[in-house]
């Protein structure tokens, strides 16, 4: 664990800090998709935060964590953060069980919880909470909007490899509801372990299931290596089609575009998408080592901006509900995502894109991996409110 800025605190005297917790992925197989990438989108949205006009003069610290995608670590390093270091807010979570193990400290210390790696979409449903907002992308979006491409090309029945933990569970889930609903069935079904390096045997079983469609709901490392294996078994070449249900910036990187070309996914943040996403990339880069932003680490960014700009108009961070409350109040707006909202369940409203990763012959620069198929708008995109499992939001 780390702490980063630690000269803002000098130049405020006695104030005490405001101090953010990254706590994320630092060193396993989410670490190239939020990481140490998340940690420098955290301390860039201080540094524009501090660069605007605002009220606060309190310091402002960041922290860092990595909780090796252990929820009973994360949990630990979440309590020690609340009791000890005095954290107002914890940011990122990526792994959905770690996540949902850290709402629980979050909301019983009554401080306030930034996801956005994390993807279950149980997080603003029957695992809500008040002290929490749901930024980036959930599993109900990413399989609605790739699950309608795909039934709409033909892709009637299903077979899932999924990763078998929180955020897993949910997207089968939601996969299976979304393509029952357009006229398609999942017909059998594997689940995985997590940070898998061997898929041969997953593999066999959707190959001799016959299924049209073979949906990877992993991500990260194991969605890479489900990918180059199902290349290896000429899957494709038999007809049948492999969708990657979560695919980001850096597992077609590393992939590399003659093995991940054609693929389609839904998303809700490119670095290529406009004058915004491209400008901040610009800025972000060079401080990632090079490596260009993911959608979690853009959500990152976003969602502490949106949570600085709150605590200055509310004027305090220690009611972590109430400042959640008044996030919801605060119509949201930064350059990577645009103008959008908070629901009353935590979920942040905004578009997202069905993407279809371009063939080695259509990338004009470093990074020109996307081509934008559709956007999905808010209403589309996300799970309706009507339908909400959120207990608080009935009361």
């Amino acid at each position: 664990m780390t702490l980063a800025m630690p000269g803002l605190a000098s130049r405020a005297g006695a104030e005490s800090p405001l101090r953010l917790g990254v706590l994320t992925d630092m060193s396993s197989l989410y670490a190239d998709v939020t990481g140490p990438g998340s940690l420098v989108a955290a301390k860039m949205a201080v540094d524009d935060f501090l660069a605007s006009p605002h009220k606060m003069k309190r310091p402002i610290e960041v922290l860092s964590g990595d909780h090796l995608n252990k929820a009973d670590l994360a949990v630990s390093i979440a309590r020690e953060w609340i009791d000890r270091n005095n954290v107002d807010v914890i940011i990122d979570a990526p792994n959905s069980s770690v996540a949902l193990a850290t709402r629980n400290i979050v909301q019983q210390s009554n401080k306030t919880l930034l996801v956005s790696g994390a993807s279950s979409s149980d997080l603003t449903g029957k695992q809500c909470s008040p002290n929490l907002v749901h930024w980036t992308y959930d599993t109900f979006a990413l399989s609605t909007g790739t699950a309608r491409a795909v039934v709409a090309e033909g892709g009637k029945s299903w077979f899932t490899l999924t990763a078998d933990y929180a955020f897993g569970h949910a997207m089968e889930g939601d996969i299976k509801n979304a393509v029952q609903k357009l006229g398609g069935s999942v017909i059998g079904g594997v689940r995985t372990p997590i940070n898998t390096q061997d898929f041969s045997s997953f593999l066999l079983q959707a190959q001799s299931s016959k299924a049209q469609v073979i949906a990877l709901i992993n991500a990260g490392g194991d969605t890479i290596n489900s990918i180059k294996q199902s290349v290896e078994f000429g899957i494709s070449q038999g007809g049948q089609r492999v969708v990657a249900t979560v695919l980001y910036l850096s597992d077609v990187h590393s992939l590399g575009l003659k093995t991940a070309q054609g693929l389609q996914f839904t998303e809700s943040f490119y670095w290529d998408l406009n004058d915004g996403t491209r400008a901040w990339t610009k800025r972000f880069a060079p401080l990632n080592k090079g490596k260009y932003p993911t959608a979690l680490q853009a959500g990152v960014y976003a969602s502490t901006l949106h949570y600085l700009k709150t605590v200055d108009q509310f004027g305090s961070s220690s009611d972590g509900k109430a400042v959640v409350q008044a996030m919801k109040k605060m119509p949201t707006d930064d350059p990577l995502f645009g103008k959008g909202e908070i629901r009353i369940d935590g979920r942040k409203l905004h578009n997202m894109y069905l993407f279809e990763v371009k063939k080695p012959e259509e990338s004009r620069y470093p990074w020109d991996y996307y081509k934008l198929i559709k956007t999905i708008p808010p209403a589309e995109a996300w799970r309706p409110l009507s339908e909400s499992e959120c207990s608080f939001i009935k009361t």
